[in-house]
């Protein structure tokens, strides 16, 4: 994915960014202050992403958006246990910390999600994966579900689409949009089935067809030998 301003995402920049943050540090000493300061700045890069998004400067909100990610990396323990030996290790961190640091996340990816859809290209793929992710954390919720419905009906999977969008539609039932991708979905759903059944019948019938000509291929050899 393109990160705003010329700064890479998280894929790109990995584990350097991560030993950059916390260089110098280890895990018994990283002490909660620190921890806090982190926090702190992965929630304000996310907040200039947000109002980045409402003026709709998406390069710049993508920008920021990577890069909160990109703090909070060094803090996760899921991640860094991935990484060990490569770099320091993660801080222990208080269930509150836990929480801020997971919510930031999920909002991260979620408005992730909202960028790529708005841009001219979108790469539905990233779109779908981001949404997954929200969803790991946050099963219901009706925005990544409806992007991820959105995403899996342009990458080919009505049925999987359907899912995502009916659980979206009991969320917010009134949503102009769901109802109108959930309806392009059971419509393809519809033509797909039509033409399933039309395969089937055209199948079937050539299967008569030549039934009937072995019959009657027989019927006359039996005739020939009468004779």
């Amino acid at each position: 994915m393109e990160a705003a301003g010329g700064e890479e995402g998280p894929d790109v920049v990995g584990a350097a960014a991560t030993e950059a943050s916390f260089s110098g540090f280890t895990r018994s000493n990283i002490s909660s202050a620190k921890v806090d300061a982190q926090l702190q700045k992965a929630s304000n890069l996310k907040t200039e992403g947000n109002a980045f998004y409402r003026e709709r400067n998406m390069r710049s909100a993508i920008g920021r958006y990577h890069r909160s990610l990109l703090v909070l990396r060094g803090l996760d323990s899921d991640v860094m246990t991935v990484m060990k030996g490569y770099g320091p290790e993660a801080p222990v961190l208080t269930p509150a910390q836990e929480d801020l640091l997971r919510n930031t996340q999920v909002d991260c990816y979620n408005n992730l999600a909202a960028c790529l859809l708005l841009k001219e290209k979108v790469d539905y793929t990233r779109v779908q994966e981001y949404c997954l992710r929200v969803l790991q954390r946050r099963p219901g919720d009706v925005k990544a579900l409806y992007r991820a419905g959105v995403a899996t009906l342009e990458l080919g999977d009505a049925q999987t689409a359907k899912q995502y969008l009916t659980q979206a539609s009991r969320g917010q039932p009134q949503d102009a949009n769901v109802r109108k991708h959930l309806q392009k979905a059971e419509e393809k759903l519809s033509r797909e089935l039509q033409k399933e059944r039309a395969m089937y019948r055209g199948m079937f019938s050539t299967s008569v067809k030549s039934s009937g000509s072995e019959e009657k291929l027989n019927q006359s050899n039996g005739a020939s030998e009468a004779v």
